[in-house]
């Protein structure tokens, strides 16, 4: 979150530079501007019960590749491996609107559920969460960008995001989370539940079909033709449960468990709604 001197100088002394690190990337555009970020490792829940050591209040230097820590981080923390990432966005959407003022980067289940059994064109991505609510048309006009599976923590992937995020306010890492910007962390908020909702709404409705990459069998229908045609599919079918499942086993086994909760959801509610 950007911060302006006059909302900080109050409480601390802008003077005094606790230490300085290096930021990985160089971005002159932000030399001298103020930042409250999070601390690598670190979860929001934790942030209201010890904010001193969850949160640290930087300035970019003079140079624009390193980072001066003012307040926080204490116990040794370093800033969040996804910094590039941040400072690269915070550049483009303030190049796009000085308004905007928050990035934020999260993990909500149904969107992460859905980049594993959806289609990754952004055009279609875009149009099923439209598709669900008209306040996503209002929410976020300018649709959705979607980034493939990438390292992340790399400035590789933090000038992808960046690229899409000077026409958008939500970028989407597929397996992996989301990144949505506004001018206030309500809004930002607001937004990313905007998405997230209609993503659990696709679900429901069986936009989005998750049967074969939830582990249930596909049923044969007589549009698939013939019998080489239907082992084709169901090959297909068991290639993606298997790629599913190897990056479900990659993640941090507590997301892992919630999207695999997620999708067996969405493949109860679609078996369901066939039967009926």
């Amino acid at each position: 979150m950007l911060l302006d001197e006059d909302e900080v100088a109050s409480y601390l002394d802008l003077a005094h530079v606790e230490r300085e690190l290096p930021i990985g990337f160089c971005e002159p555009s932000l030399a001298g501007r103020l930042f409250l970020v999070t601390g690598t490792g670190k979860y929001f829940k934790n942030v209201e019960r010890a904010p001193q050591e969850n949160l640290g209040l930087i300035r970019i230097g003079v140079s624009g590749s390193t980072a001066q820590l003012l307040w926080g981080f204490e116990g040794g923390t370093c800033f969040t491996s996804e910094l590039p990432a941040h400072l690269m966005t915070h550049a483009a959407r303030l190049a796009a609107c000085p308004d905007h003022r928050v990035v934020t980067h999260c993990h909500p289940t149904n969107l992460l559920a859905m980049t594993f059994v959806h289609s990754l064109d952004e055009r279609a991505f875009t149009r099923s969460l439209w598709q669900m609510c008209t306040e996503c048309l209002m929410v976020f006009p300018d649709g959705v960008g979607v980034l493939p599976w990438m390292v992340c923590g790399t400035t590789e992937i933090g000038q992808a995001t960046a690229e899409k995020m000077r026409s958008r306010r939500l970028v989407v890492w597929a397996q992996h989370g989301l990144y949505g910007a506004g001018s206030s962390l309500d809004d930002a908020f607001g937004l990313i539940e905007t998405a997230e909702k209609a993503a659990e709404a696709a679900a429901g409705e069986g936009a989005v079909s998750v049967g074969d990459a939830a582990g249930t069998a596909a049923k044969p229908t007589a549009a698939a033709g013939s019998d080489a045609q239907h082992d084709e599919a169901a090959a297909k079918a068991a290639l993606k449960a298997a790629e599913m499942e190897a990056k479900l086993a990659a993640m941090d086994p507590e997301k892992a468990a919630k999207v695999r909760a997620a999708l067996a959801a969405r493949a109860a509610r679609d078996k369901q709604k066939k039967e009926a």
